[in-house]
């Protein structure tokens, strides 16, 4: 029997609906200097519209800012600001403001030459602290002399990357993070007691370091405005050459990991910290195919519409497939992280945030199916999502369709109905190349189909309403997310008399 769900008037919760907005993931920040990058981003944020980035490699040498050198018989100092000026600048024309992560290590400054990724970030402590307070000091007055201290006030400033990992900090040493936290926090607290600086920025599997570090910092007196941590739903990696695969938790295991920081909090002196996951995704891996599917879109629906009661912000990771941690990428579609492929294609992951980005105003329904709105011109929108496993598919996958009934509050006027649909057939770029072949670098033609077999499919009525509400019976098939949004019709048909639209296309027999 199909149940209506019955969406009320007014709505009835006051919890924020659109935390996943405010931060996006980058790779590391260098990659900015980049056409397809700025291109990516660009479209991005026309389009969707984030508020903050982040990325790994501020203090990397890919980006220069400490270059020491020889003179005289001494070692000096130089601070080089040419490459990260134009990628904050970058970012803030775009209207995005940089959520600065703390990290690598310059390598004249590291205590030894244990890197992570391709491209070699650091991951040792600075061979000399004075050096990194000075290090630290130079960067952050720069950034308030270039953009002024209102500006950077706002920025957030979160120390390393996943300390708790051995292959991200050496040996995963509890005691000098907390010491290069400290060292940290002590120089840009002195530049403005104002500036936001947190951590410890963990990936999962040692929850407990967050009640550590905060234990640490009421012990100690050390600062701390923000709690930190990373979530993923993946298990280890099945390797193939220049692929893994690896299974996915359910969504409500992302939002689980999203809940312990406030969790954490709630159990120290800090309450009322806020808490910011600043990576997500379903795998950790840069190269599993999961993130270019529609099952990734329909499978984050509903951790978009229910991670802002638990976390200030939650940052997918990343916007864009220009991203190099397992080398560079070896075809258009290799499984990358991001909501676009390189020459800005697609994924139906970007249409999920594409359709989340139309869910503005009054929150009237949540679900763990679908997400209301009515927005500020009166007009209501409403997503739904359909998330099915291959492996629990009784004939292996083809058939997990699933129908909803909807009743919709719109008013006494007729209204335009929009549904724009992305499964694993429409609006599906990963899907339109595999038909092709698999191309690994597709040519100029096949670019351009393959960016206009992204779009997503739409379909348009009229309805009328029979009490104020419309009554609407959505089918949606496997791994499906749909947006419908239903507008007051403002009928603006001429008045005068002899307009008839039977009359267009006669026949004149």
């Amino acid at each position: 029997m199909l149940v209506t769900v019955v969406i009320p008037v007014a709505g009835t919760r006051s919890a924020s609906h659109d935390a996943w907005r405010e931060c996006v993931g980058t790779g590391r920040l260098s990659l900015a200097l980049r056409q397809d990058y700025l291109e990516s981003l660009a479209l991005v944020q026309k389009e969707i519209g984030f508020r903050y980035i982040r990325g790994h490699g501020l203090l990397h040498d890919d980006v220069g800012i400490y270059r020491e050198y020889e003179w005289e018989g001494e070692i000096h100092v130089l601070y080089n600001f040419t490459y990260i000026d134009q990628i904050f600048d970058s970012f803030l024309d775009l209207g995005l403001k940089p959520f600065v992560e703390i990290g690598f290590m310059p390598a004249a400054l590291a205590s030894s030459t244990e890197t992570i990724f391709w491209w070699k970030g650091n991951v040792t402590p600075p061979k000399n602290y004075g050096r990194w307070r000075d290090l630290i000091h130079a960067v952050v007055t720069h950034f308030v002399g270039r953009y002024g201290l209102e500006e950077v006030i706002t920025w957030p400033f979160e120390i390393w990357n996943e300390p708790n990992l051995s292959n991200f900090w050496k040996d995963a040493d509890q005691a000098e993070y907390f010491k290069l936290y400290r060292e940290t926090v002590g120089v840009i607290k002195a530049i403005d007691p104002g500036l936001q600086v947190g951590g410890p920025a963990i990936s999962g599997g040692s929850d407990h370091w967050m009640a550590d570090f905060l234990r640490f910092c009421a012990d100690e007196k050390v600062p701390v405005d923000f709690l930190s941590r990373h979530a993923y739903s993946s298990g280890p990696r099945e390797s193939i050459p220049f692929a893994a695969y690896q299974e996915i938790a359910t969504p409500e295991s992302l939002l689980a990991q999203f809940a312990t920081g406030r969790e954490y909090a709630g159990r120290s002196d800090y309450p009322d910290l806020p808490v910011h996951i600043t990576e997500f995704n379903t795998a950790y891996t840069a190269i599993n195919p999961v993130h270019d599917t529609s099952f990734n879109a329909a499978y984050l629906a509903k951790v978009l519409s229910q991670g802002g009661d638990l976390a200030q912000s939650f940052s997918y990771w990343t916007f864009c497939d220009v991203f190099e941690e397992e080398n560079i990428p070896t075809a258009l579609f290799h499984g990358g992280f991001g909501l676009l492929t390189h020459h800005q294609i697609k994924k139906p992951t970007y249409h999920l945030y594409e359709f989340f980005a139309h869910l503005t105003g009054e929150l009237l329904h949540r679900d763990d199916n679908q997400h209301v709105v009515r927005r500020g011109d009166g007009s209501v929108a409403l997503l739904a999502w359909n998330c099915a496993y291959d492996d629990e598919m009784p004939d292996g996958g083809t058939s997990a369709s699933r129908t909803i009934a909807v009743s919709v509050p719109v008013g006494e006027a007729n209204v335009f109905v929009k549904r724009c649909r992305v499964n694993e057939e429409v609006g599906n770029s990963w899907t339109v190349w595999q038909r092709m072949g698999r191309p690994r670098f597709p040519t100029r033609e096949q670019v351009a189909v393959l960016r206009e077999c992204s779009a997503p499919a739409v379909s348009t009525a009229v309805r009328e309403p029979v009490d104020g509400r419309v009554e609407l019976e959505l089918t949606l098939s496997r791994n499906e997310i749909t947006l419908v949004e239903l507008t007051p019709i403002r009928d603006e048909s001429p008045s005068y008399a002899g307009l008839d639209d039977r009359l267009v296309a006669r026949s004149g027999a």
